[in-house]
């Protein structure tokens, strides 16, 4: 899971993302496991499931991997283990986030990551089969928009997004940090969360097709395919 610069800066380099190289984040990581949370200006808590995303692909990881084309970007892959599902099922798979202990994670278990936003020049742009949002990651940047254009440019002509939703009908802009639950905070950054409801609306206007969605082990899914002109 990863942050990205807002949709008003595309272009910026990893090393300015500081949210995610926060030490709770990156502790957590070390650790594997938490506490850890997203926290909004006004207290409210979102929980991170530091553990599962630490622990191999699960069930509903797995309906996901299923669906995949190609090859597959996982944007903000976090420790990796998605990427080590995937290039176990025969793709050839690029994670990338901006946590350096999520890449050195990823790369511990064999998978290959970069250490970039989503917003930085990536290798072979417009050429990848699938890309994944998955564990919240439509939020970052704080703006739905902007990251699926972003997605757009990234994906060959026809790729396939496979994002993970809330799993109820939200459509949210906020500003966050990393918490510890300690009052150890990090940075604050911008970011959103999509309902499915809500991540259809704002891909139909940019040509996205809605391919699939599906449910399973109390969390949401959707498939979206690019339009093969832009």
């Amino acid at each position: 899971m990863s942050t990205a610069p807002p949709a008003t800066g595309l272009r910026r380099t990893a090393a300015t993302a500081a949210p995610w190289h926060a030490d709770p984040y990156t502790k957590a990581l070390h650790n594997g496991h938490g506490p850890l949370f997203l926290r909004r200006s006004d207290g409210w808590l979102l929980p991170l499931d530091v553990e599962r995303w630490c622990a191999s692909a699960d069930a509903a990881d797995l309906s996901a991997l299923r669906r995949c084309e190609g090859s597959v970007l996982d944007i903000g892959c976090g420790p990796g283990r998605l990427v080590a599902g995937a290039a176990a099922r025969g793709h050839r798979v690029l994670g990338v986030d901006v946590s350096q202990a999520a890449v050195d994670h990823t790369v511990r278990l064999g998978g290959t990551a970069l250490l970039r936003s989503v917003f930085d020049a990536l290798p072979g742009e417009g050429r990848w089969g699938t890309a994944l949002l998955i564990d919240g990651n439509v939020g970052i940047g704080g703006d739905p928009a902007a990251l699926l254009t972003r997605v757009a440019q990234l994906l060959a002509p026809g790729g396939l997004l496979i994002a993970e939703t809330a799993p109820m009908d939200v459509d949210e802009r906020v500003e966050v940090h990393v918490d510890d639950g300690h009052g150890t905070p990090g940075e604050p950054f911008p970011w959103a969360r999509l309902g499915t409801p809500a991540l259809l609306r704002h891909a139909r206007p940019s040509g996205w097709k809605r391919m699939d969605q599906w449910a399973t082990e109390g969390r949401s899914f959707l498939a979206l395919r690019r339009a093969r002109r832009t």
